[in-house]
Order: C-alpha cells, then structure tokens, then sequence
C-alpha cells in the first residue's frame, strides 16, 4: 500500500509579538536589517544564511513551512512514499515563475543536475550524507577524479520528470528528515530556459533571479539593500500580509540599531555591546540561533596532531564566562559537537542524551600543555589563531580566546585576523593554518548535519581529521533503518570524534534582537533557512 505524508518538524520557533508601535515604514510594509549581505540567489552555489533569507523569499521548494515553523507542501501539493520508502512521487500545483512560466517538474530535475555539475557547496546534501538520490555519490566521485559529467551521465541521478506535474525521485535508503531537506535551498527548483538565457549573470541581480515563491525581487544594490514586492501569482497570495519586504544590507550592530530607533527599520540584530541599553525594552528579545561556534584543528600540523595540545586548548577555555558575561546575548557553552535543540521524530533532543565533553580546567590545560610540550621536545610553541573580523562575533571569540590560551605557560599566540571569505576559500581549504575559529549553523534537524563535518573527505573537513573509528560508526549511522538504534550510532559516532578532540566546541550562539512591537508571524527557526518572511503582518 501506498501512502500521503505530510511531515511535521520539532524544531520551530516564532517570534511573535502584538502591540502598538508607529514606524517609517508604512503599514504594509517591513524593514529587515543585517549586517550580512546577500551574496548570491543561486541556489546551486549559495551556503550563507542572508543569502538562503533572500532565496526563502522569493522561491518555494517542494516543500515549505506554515507560520507555526511546521513543514507542509509547497510546490508539491502533495506527494506518495512507496512501501519501501525509496521513491518520492510529487505532484505539483499549477504555479508560475514571475515571467508568465509554469513551474515544472524539469525545473526540479534541472536544478539538482545543475548543482552537481556546479560541485555546489552543497551538492554533497544530494548524496550519501544528505538525501541519498541514487547517482548522486556516483556522479560527484565521477567529478572529483576530474572527469566531466556529460549528459548521459546526469540521467543516472535519480530524478525524474515524469510529466509536467509530476516529479519521481529515487533513493538509495529510506531518510526520516527528508521533507525538511526538501524545504533547504539547494533542492529548490530553477526555470532552464531563463537561466541559460541569463548565462554567468544568473542570479547575480534583481532581474536576472525568477520568482514562484511569496515575494519578487524588484532592485538589488550590494552592500546597501534589496527590495522585494509581494507576488500577486503566488499559489499562496492570501497568507502574505505585506507589499513590500526591504533587506537592509551591511549595517553593523550599531547603526541597525541606531535605525531602529529612528523608526528606519522594524527589525534589527544586536550585539553584546548594546545588550545593557536595550535588555529592558519591550522590543528586546533573545532565541537561539542554532549556530555553533568551534575550533577547527588543523590535523597536518605537528603541534596540533598531538592530543595532548588539543586537549590543552579545550580545557583553558572558560566558555560559561564567555557567553554569559562576553557575549550576554543568550549564548551557552558548548557541551559538544552537536549542539542543544537537534531532534528526531520522536522529539528527542540529541544534547540530553549525550555526554558532556568540554571542561574548564587551567591546571589541568597546563598538565595536558607540558605534556606535549615534553613529547614534542620543545619548550614551548606558537599557534597561529586564524579569523574573520567581518563575521560577528568572531573578534570578541578570538580577544577571549588570546587571553585564555595566553595563560598557560609555554603557550605563545599569533593572531591571524583575515575576512570570512580568506579564511575559507583561501587559508582553510589550501591547509594554511593551525587553528580557526569557524562556525556551522544545521541545514536540517538531525545530528548528522554537524557529524557529517568531521567525516574524512567532507569539503569541510579542513582540518583532515581521520578516524578508521569515525567512519566506521557512521557508516553504519547511514546504514540504519531502525532509527533508535541509530539515534545511539550517532551518539557513539560524536563520542569518538571528541575523545579524539577532532575539533574543540566553544559555545552556541544566541541572538539579541530589536523587533517592533506591532510585528507578528516573523517565523524564526534555528535550523535550515533563518527567517521566513511570508507570514509578517504589522499591527
């Protein structure tokens, strides 16, 4: 027997508020500020948090969420699971794109080929440690051995258009998140003809994206805002409540909030610096973020391919002192590599059933320092301590960190203070650092978004860990189909990894923000996509 299923998500978050409040924008009408921009609408090559926002904005996937956060159909109106729970049949709505198009089922088939021969950065959610299409493995490893992918070779992953309304895709093992990673970016659909048309300028601009989703992209000035007006041939035009959406681009902490005073904007970030001005006002609210901040190690360094230096590290981090008196923007500390608010079917948070792996310790920092100081044969060692000044909060992590790894005798920093972009693309992927201080938000609820990091061959594995252990546990976390035995592999597999001190968490970031107080059904998830922007209504 066949069935319908409609899957629902625990993790969902809403920031609603009710009130009265006056602002420059007019009554149909929201303000957004960030201090990110909006580097791409290319969902093929897209993997930043403004730049999903965007994309959520004007484009829906085959599935989407409701203003309680709940995912529900989309594009697809609905879809049927085979007895096996190996093929996805979807029927789609009779929707358009912004240029008069019908939305297709070929619009689905190729962007996922798109994203593969584009070796997106999240082609890899195709494959194994994502959704498992059948092919997908097969194509990517077909590429990595610098082979091109030809057109044959495409028709081998497991997505089809069977006709114009309906869309089969086969799996090579059941997946229980799979309707929320049909919600993430990189499987939304992409209009074929409009986007060959546009060639290298697709998506680059406002006129060069194509919307079906609840808003248009209708101007586009980098580093300074984008403007979206509501889309009146959206399947879902009812729900939305606004006209118009402004992105405001680039705005440090400081002048958001200056603007939100001045009534300039409805909602805006704030920092730790501002947190003592505003924790008082109504307008002030905190929530998780769903990032983890951690310190990538860079395992082909002799320093740091020695335990006990790593455990050094971990332990002479005071991580309760830094986000509670540093950051006092409703962070906590980092217990482990997976952080609190990750779930399961059931509703299981993977954080209260695993252990706790960090500590703070400066006696024992020093024991674990002097150790392999001694089987290093060195008195002491320098340690580069490489980050981004443009990704917030990272200065205040690196000060702190300068200052506790300072305290241990031996020990000797260089700061590396570089942008987010050179410490990826540039310091990290070519190997040239010791330690960095990165961070990784969960592109959907399940553990395996964070474990899957510290996987040998993971584009972000920079660090090279390797771990016969590791790869063996996960294997069989991939493997498993009955899912509490794998909730327990995938506890066993994250043990592994922090006995090995594959990489040291430090703390999971909170927001402090300023949200008008007459806006409500600002949909906030810590997971996935950030912000949903479709429910928004004003007071």
């Amino acid at each position: 027997m066949k069935k319908i299923i409609s899957l629902g998500l625990c993790l969902a978050m809403i920031l609603s508020m009710v009130g009265c409040s006056s602002s420059k924008s007019n009554g149909k009408s929201f303000t957004f500020a960030s201090e990110l921009e909006i580097v791409t609408m290319d969902s093929t090559v897209s993997d930043d948090g403004m730049s999903f926002n965007a994309m959520h904005a004007v484009i829906d996937g085959l599935m989407g969420l409701d203003k309680d956060g709940k995912i529900v159909p989309a594009i697809a109106e609905s879809y049927k699971l085979s007895d096996d729970k190996l093929v996805y049949t979807y029927k789609l709505r009779d929707t358009k794109w912004s240029n008069g198009d019908k939305v297709t089922a070929d619009d689905f088939v190729y962007a996922w080929q798109r994203i593969i021969k584009n070796a997106g950065n999240y082609a890899y959610m195709l494959g194994s440690d994502g959704a498992a299409i059948v092919g997908a493995d097969a194509l990517m490893e077909k590429q990595s051995n610098g082979e091109a992918l030809t057109d044959e070779d495409m028709k081998t992953l497991g997505v089809k258009a069977i006709d114009d309304t309906t869309l089969e895709v086969k799996v090579e093992r059941p997946c229980s998140y799979f309707d929320e990673l049909m919600t993430f970016p990189c499987y939304y659909p992409i209009n074929r003809k409009f986007a060959e048309a546009q060639g290298d300028k697709y998506a680059k601009k406002a006129d060069a994206v194509l919307s079906n989703g609840a808003f248009k992209i209708t101007s586009w000035e980098l580093g300074t805002k984008a403007v979206f007006e509501k889309n009146p041939d959206y399947w879902n035009k009812d729900a939305v409540k606004i006209d118009k959406l402004t992105m405001l681009l680039v705005q440090d902490p400081k002048t958001a909030a200056a603007n939100f005073d001045s009534k300039y904007n409805d909602f805006a970030i704030i920092n730790s610096s501002l947190v003592d001005k505003y924790k008082n006002k109504p307008e002030y609210k905190t929530y998780s973020e769903g990032y983890l901040f951690y310190l990538q190690l860079n395992f082909n360094k002799d320093t740091i391919a020695n335990m006990n230096i790593r455990k050094a590290l971990s332990y002479a981090i005071d991580r309760t002192d830094f986000a509670e008196n540093i950051l006092k923007d409703g962070s906590k500390e980092a217990d482990g590599f997976v952080p609190t608010g990750l779930c399961l079917n059931d509703g299981t948070d993977f954080r209260s059933k695993a252990k706790d792996f960090t500590s703070f310790d400066l006696a024992k920092a020093q024991e674990f320092l002097d150790a392999g100081l001694k089987e290093l044969g060195k008195d002491s060692i320098t340690l580069q301590l490489l980050y981004g000044t443009d990704e917030s909060p990272m200065d205040q992590m690196a000060t702190y960190l300068q200052n506790s790894f300072s305290k241990l005798k031996g020990l000797n920093i260089e700061m590396v203070a570089t942008t987010k972009k050179d410490r990826i693309y540039n310091k990290q992927k070519n190997r040239e650092f010791e330690v960095a201080l990165t961070r990784w938000g969960p592109d959907y609820g399940d553990a395996t978004t964070y474990l899957n990091l510290m996987l040998d061959g993971n584009a972000n594995n920079y660090g090279d860990y390797k771990s016969d252990a590791y790869m063996k546990k996960m294997d069989e976390v991939k493997a498993s189909t009955d899912m509490s035995k794998r909730f327990d592999q995938m506890i066993e597999a994250e043990e592994i990894a922090m006995n090995d001190y594959a990489v040291v968490p430090v703390f999971e970031k909170g927001s402090s923000v300023l949200i008008r107080s007459n806006v409500k059904n600002l949909v906030h998830r810590p997971v996935g996509v950030p912000y949903t922007f479709n429910y928004v209504e004003l007071d």
